[in-house]
């Protein structure tokens, strides 16, 4: 198991108890937001009293605040509550193991993102033309690539299918792991919802049928197949993905004879500050295109979801991660120079279909390769559908399993995939979808995303600073400085949405303040003891306490 390592660490360094085996005991753990270790040691049946009281010993050094309670003292203020649970809780709450290797891992992280080089990101163009348009996605591809070369060094330290939520839960316990993962949970319940909008404007141009019923069957469909296994779905993302990557290499070529710089700047002039042919819409157009140009890239943070589903997480994942970031760095610069260079920015700004709208107006009409593109194209969007259907439901798993949500949501059936993870936001998803709003839902999507951005750098940091000597099979390169230039950016990127509508980003605010009133007033006093990521938080404690 990915365990493995660690305790054979951690057995190592304790030679002197390395045969003792005592009774479960019942715990008590009380943890708060900015604690001076940032996280607390566990009691469970792996490492018997003697750790709870030689953790409690070493804490009380920096923290007043013991890690177990008194016998029958509740929990109060900040503190959390763990409960034993038997070993048969988890034996219904395991995912298949070994199912991706790195060259799968890169195509999951492409299928999370590629529906985003179909459609969305032309909506920047309306909020900063496309000089406005081409600056953000430069923010952002910094952003992004700062923030996967960090995650890399966090998911191969802590290989978890709770992914962003593990990495800030080591960091900052139970308070950081809640709020993280419920931030990306927001991204991922609300991103399939916008994408089945833009399935539905595919399917219209193809078809002549679109609206709920597309919504519905595609939900209904891809969710069903996530059900069956999740080998078998990772494969045909895949392929998916390797065709919707065909589509858009057939776009570039076509579009790359009707290139012309002019076209890039054909949106009328505002009176915006600073407006220019190159910023139509001033300066403040840059920010408001923020939230776009994070479609470029939204959702390949997920690939550390996979860990626990991963041959070899702590090699496989960084490959994964980063291979995954370069190939949509290329792609984003390519669609958003060549797009637009050949077919006009002023004719994509509302487009639900920019692709082939572009070579629509490129080629004065319909033509074979917009055709291959519209048909294939939605193969792009099917792959991102797919798999952020995929992404949720792992994130909802651990945050389940762990007890932050319903502990039923984790529960996997015979082929190991967690069948209420799947549907539940798949319904909720499907609601939402019936707006018919992609661009707005997008906002949505990004609020969440951009939230878990700044806490998971936020943690990168911590762990640098406070856990130096952590295991770390990879390495940032550039260290804090990388993670710290993506929290920055991240915060900005966070701002950015209420530019463009504020009302959507607040209505996104009092979710996320729900879900944490869950936390703070039922599922904190609720959690299970022995998850993964609370076994990793145990570990690298016990681990401090010897040096």
């Amino acid at each position: 198991m990915f365990l493995a390592r660690p305790f054979d660490r951690f057995r190592e360094q304790t030679r002197s108890h390395r045969e003792l085996r005592a009774p479960q005991c019942s715990t008590r753990h009380t943890s708060s937001l900015g604690a001076s270790l940032l996280a607390k040691a566990m009691c469970d049946s792996t490492h018997g009293p003697w750790l709870c009281n030689w953790a409690n010993k070493t804490i009380k050094m920096v923290n007043p605040m013991p890690i177990e309670s008194p016998a029958g003292a509740p929990a109060t203020g900040s503190s959390v509550d763990f409960e034993k649970v038997g070993s048969d809780y988890f034996q219904q709450r395991e995912l298949k193991k070994g199912a991706a290797g790195w060259v799968l891992l890169v195509g999951l992280g492409v299928a999370y993102v590629i529906s985003g080089d179909y459609a969305g990101w032309n909506f920047g163009l309306a909020q900063g033309g496309w000089g406005g348009m081409f600056l953000a996605t430069l923010l952002m591809a910094t952003m992004y690539l700062c923030m996967c070369f960090s995650l890399a060094e966090l998911s191969s330290m802590i290989p978890t299918a709770g992914g962003g939520y593990g990495f800030a839960r080591s960091a900052f316990g139970p308070w950081g792991g809640f709020l993280t993962g419920t931030a990306i949970l927001i991204e991922y319940a609300i991103a399939p919802a916008a994408i089945a909008v833009f399935i539905g404007a595919y399917c219209e141009s193809l078809f002549g049928i679109g609206g709920w019923m597309i919504y519905l069957a595609f939900y209904i469909i891809f969710i069903a197949i996530h059900i069956f296994g999740v080998g078998e779905a990772l494969k045909l993302m895949f392929v998916i993905t390797a065709v919707a990557a065909l589509a858009l290499g057939v776009f570039l070529v076509a579009m790359v004879p009707h290139f012309d710089v002019a076209n890039l700047l054909d949106i009328p002039v505002t009176s915006a500050a600073g407006a220019s042919p190159f910023l139509p819409f001033g300066y403040v157009g840059v920010w408001a295109a923020i939230p776009y140009a994070i479609w470029f890239f939204l959702a390949v943070e997920g690939v550390p979801l996979a860990a626990e589903e991963t041959k070899n997480p702590k090699r496989d994942l960084p490959r994964g991660l980063i291979g995954a970031m370069l190939v949509l760095l290329a792609f984003a610069l390519l669609i958003l120079i060549v797009g637009p260079g050949g077919a006009g920015a002023n004719s994509l700004l509302t487009s639900g279909n920019p692709l082939v709208e572009a070579l629509s107006k490129a080629y004065g009409g319909s033509t074979w390769m917009g055709g291959f593109v519209n048909l294939v194209g939605l193969a792009g969007l099917i792959a991102s559908f797919f798999s952020i259907i995929y992404a949720y439901s792992r994130q909802i798993f651990a945050l389940s399993r762990a007890g932050y949500l319903p502990r039923k949501l984790s529960q996997t059936n015979k082929s190991k995939a967690p069948v209420l993870a799947l549907i539940i936001p798949g319904i909720i998803g499907f609601g939402l979808s019936l707006t018919g709003q992609g661009d707005l839902l997008i906002l949505v999507a990004v609020f969440g995303a951009t939230i878990s951005y700044v806490l998971m750098m936020a943690a990168h940091i911590t762990l640098r600073i406070r856990r130096p000597k952590m295991d770390r099979p990879y390495r940032t390169p550039g260290g804090i400085f990388t993670s710290g230039v993506a929290l920055v950016l991240a915060c900005i990127a966070v701002i950015a949405g209420f530019l463009v509508d504020p009302r959507v980003v607040i209505g996104a605010a009092i979710i996320y303040g729900v879900l944490i009133a869950y936390f703070a007033f039922y599922s904190r006093h609720h959690l299970v003891a022995g998850t993964p990521e609370e076994e990793f938080a145990a570990i690298q404690n016990a681990e401090k306490a010897l040096h």
